[in-house]
């Protein structure tokens, strides 16, 4: 199934919701611009406007703030700082280790120090400008280099082995030893960080926010405020993006805007603009990695020495499960014997960093594909060929490192198909005669896979709950504790809770996420939204579902299990009567007709103290070909052409997939060519607005970009036998970064020496070695 033709044939015309594309439930709203965001709900008399005083060096001790002449300005309200917190002045995150505001000490440029409220945005921010923070600055680590080397970390080092490497790597026929480092990433969502916080009766609180995790704010909040958790109403009904970036840290921003509507007892609107975002929130986390890699002359790894270096920022955040799943995903696709990894998480005086698509996933397989299109180049081998040789196999070496046996192996035919359908081997013939005659252009080709483990690498947060109402016209609402972030999941849902009770897929309509609705909810992350949050609208559904079953098999004198509901209808062996019918029937007889769902993924164990166990549900798995061209005058790059066969299982929407796989595979691509975030030598992120940080457009999209899906279920009982899509996609892209590689070395260059991003200036660089 390709792009194109899935995309031509969108239709509501199959008995079935699922497995069909179908436009997004908002796609038609988000078009028009009826569709509501946080900025869009019309503000209640008496809101205040927020903006944050940041701190404007790296490290120093606060000793005082003088906001004397912001406060003069007609239209201010009043200032907001720690003094104002009426619970604890920490955030009730898992480390414990980041204040609300900065107090006695300010640890990156750009922490927030204090709030200034006005009547409305500008006010606000002009004020903000004239507050003088009095601070005594202290010397600042900036380098993950020089955190390291003084054991500067947000959470103790990590080590996990298997075998002896370094035994394997003195038997080794070849050893290859290198250095590398990878750049964080900006989430850059198109809606920016927002909260807007209304005060309710007797100390409660209802707040709008843009978060993957209304739960968290929630806990947040009242952890703030000192109160309890149901005294706090949190909704969300859409994000304009999260990437992850609203994970954890879209909780600072409620947080703050309800300590200032505490304190004024008025409703609080905060909202970002752009060049604050980059200031005040973490990115993707960068990694910096030392490697010694024993092989054979067939390429076949005979030992792995690897350390990692994390960039986690100031402060833990969720720096330890994104370092945990770069150790699990450093072996990507391939079996690695004798190993031994070790992971550094350094505290360093800049933001810090976060959840980010993939959440250390992708600086795992970085790595590990680096070093194997190096060991090819070395030996003189095709770098498929290694990697093939190296792949995880089907009835021995076939247990990763962390101890979990890959089960659902697809990884050699999935590639070898996308070789062949890809002309992989004549067009790497092709590139060779190309660059012969081509002085200054030259081209370059990768094949690489990605085998993506789902699920919460923390257990107790793979859980959902959901609730299905049918009302008495047959109208069908599902609410669950997913958020929506633009990729579709309740358009996913509405689907399957449509097919549960055989109507169509227009009865059913999905509402806002909210804590007083589905309680204690998990993150939307770890691109496990629709297989928790589907699975348990599923349960909720079949509930219903049975209720009604029960009650016409009353009637027809028939077994519940002889009935079925399809295409909008309730059929028994004695008659068929339309879905509306047996709905307003059963009220009639007082069956009840909404019921909740629970679901928790089966299986799963893992020891966080050995990192050994079963930390995932399955594997997802694809693989991509990327040809890119680059310039040896001035190292500017482009891709030429992208093809991609990935694994979704059995899709639910095969439209909302391939977007998905699109838009991750781009968003790599940003992230391994232009996306290139710098700070200086005091710790000021010079990179902080679209004007000097450049992710893809459109006119980076290749011409040529084939899309086609893997055409088998998902082997677990996962719902609808699809498989997750939300992040595997991401670390396609490697293969634009090695394709890059590949051209440096037809150049003649040093590709050893590139680190990622692959900028321009970095390609020039690796060409003139």
């Amino acid at each position: 199934m390709n792009a194109p033709d899935t995309l031509t044939a969108l239709t509501t015309a199959s008995p079935r919701a699922a497995g069909v594309s179908r436009h997004h439930e908002s796609a038609r709203a988000q078009v028009a611009g009826g569709a509501t965001y946080i900025d869009d709900i019309p503000e209640v008399r008496g809101t205040l406007h927020a903006a944050p005083i940041c701190s404007p060096v790296a490290h120093g001790r606060l000793r005082g703030i003088d906001a004397s002449a912001a406060l003069a300005l007609p239209g201010v309200r009043g200032i907001v700082d720690a003094r104002d917190i009426p619970g604890d002045p920490v955030l009730a995150a898992f480390s414990h280790d980041e204040p609300v505001f900065a107090n006695d000490l300010v640890q990156f440029t750009g922490q927030v120090v204090a709030l200034l409220l006005a009547d409305d945005t500008m006010t606000a921010r002009r004020a903000a400008r004239l507050v003088k923070l009095h601070i005594e600055p202290l010397p600042a680590v900036i380098s993950v280099h020089e955190a390291h080397a003084l054991e500067s970390y947000v959470l103790p080092p990590v080590h996990v082995k298997r075998g002896d490497a370094a035994a394997a790597l003195k038997r080794a026929p070849q050893v290859l030893e290198g250095t590398f480092e990878v750049g964080g990433q900006e989430h850059f969502y198109l809606e920016g960080q927002i909260a807007y916080v209304l005060p309710l009766e007797q100390n409660q609180w209802w707040i709008h926010t843009s978060t993957q995790h209304p739960g968290e704010v929630q806990h947040w909040v009242s952890h703030a405020l000192g109160i309890a958790n149901h005294a706090v109403t949190v909704e969300c009904r859409r994000m304009g993006g999260g990437f992850g970036g609203k994970e954890t840290q879209a909780g600072h921003l409620a947080v703050w805007a309800a300590i200032a509507a505490n304190k004024l007892q008025r409703p609080v609107k905060l909202r970002l603009d752009r060049d604050d975002d980059f200031m005040i929130t973490g990115k993707r986390h960068p990694f910096a990695y030392h490697y010694r890699a024993g092989f054979d002359a067939s390429g076949l790894l005979c030992g792995l020495e690897l350390e990692m270096l994390a960039n986690c920022g100031f402060s833990a955040d969720l720096s330890g499960p994104v370092a945990d799943r770069a150790i699990f995903h450093a072996d990507n696709a391939y079996f690695l014997e004798d190993v031994s990894i070790a992971s550094y998480r350094c505290k360093t005086n800049t933001q810090s960093h976060t959840a980010f698509r993939g959440f250390g996933g992708p600086q795992g397989v970085i790595v590990i594909e680096r070093i194997l299109s190096d060991i090819a180049r070395q030996l003189g081998l095709d770098p498929l060929d290694v990697r093939l040789r190296n792949l995880y196999g089907i009835e021995t070496r076939n247990v990763t490192h962390y101890q979990m046996k890959v089960e659902d192996n697809i990884l050699e035919p999935l590639m070898t198909t996308l070789a062949t359908t890809s002309r992989y081997r004549e067009r790497r013939e092709q590139i060779s005669a190309w660059n012969a005659r081509s002085p200054v252009i030259k081209k370059g080709i990768a094949l690489t896979p990605v085998k993506f483990g789902i699920s919460f690498t923390a257990t107790l947060f793979n859980q959902a709950g959901a609730l299905v109402h049918v009302y008495t016209d047959g109208s069908v609402q599902v609410n669950h504790g997913g958020t929506e972030m633009g990729q579709g999941l309740n358009t996913k849902v509405a689907a399957i809770v449509a097919d549960e009770l055989g109507v169509p897929f227009e009865q059913v309509m999905s509402t806002a996420a909210d804590t007083s609705k589905v309680p204690n909810a998990s993150a939307t992350a770890a691109s496990a939204g629709t297989d928790l949050n589907g699975r348990a609208a599923q349960f909720a559904a079949r509930h219903v579902r049975d209720n009604l079953a029960a009650f016409v098999a009353g009637l027809d004198g028939c077994g519940a299990g002889a009935v079925r509901f399809e295409a909008g209808q309730v059929i028994t062996p004695k008659t068929t009567r339309t879905f509306n019918d047996v709905v307003h029937a059963a009220y009639a007889n007082r069956i009840q007709l909404w019921s909740d769902g629970f679901y928790r993924t089966p299986k799963i164990h893992y020891d966080k103290t050995t990192m050994q166990g079963r930390p995932f549900y399955y594997f997802a798995y694809g693989a991509a070909v990327t040809e890119v061209a680059i310039d040896t005058l001035t190292g500017e790059s482009r891709v030429l052409k992208v093809d991609i066969l990935h694994d979704v299982g059995r899709s639910i929407n095969p439209a909302i997939d391939i977007g998905q796989i699109e838009g991750g595979f781009v968003q790599g691509m940003g992230w391994v060519t232009t996306e290139q975030l710098v700070w200086n030598d005091k710790g000021t992120l010079q990179t902080h607005a679209p004007s000097t940080y450049k992710i893809p457009a459109t006119g980076d999209i290749p011409e040529h970009f084939q899309v086609d899906l893997w055409p088998e279920p998902n082997r677990e009982d996962n719902v609808h036998g699809s498989k997750a899509v939300g992040e595997p996609p991401f670390m396609l892209a490697i293969s634009v970064f090695e394709a890059l590689r590949d051209a440096v070395a037809q150049a003649g260059g040093q590709p050893q020496g590139m680190h990622a991003p692959g900028t321009a200036e970095e390609v020039l660089k690796a060409v003139q070695r």
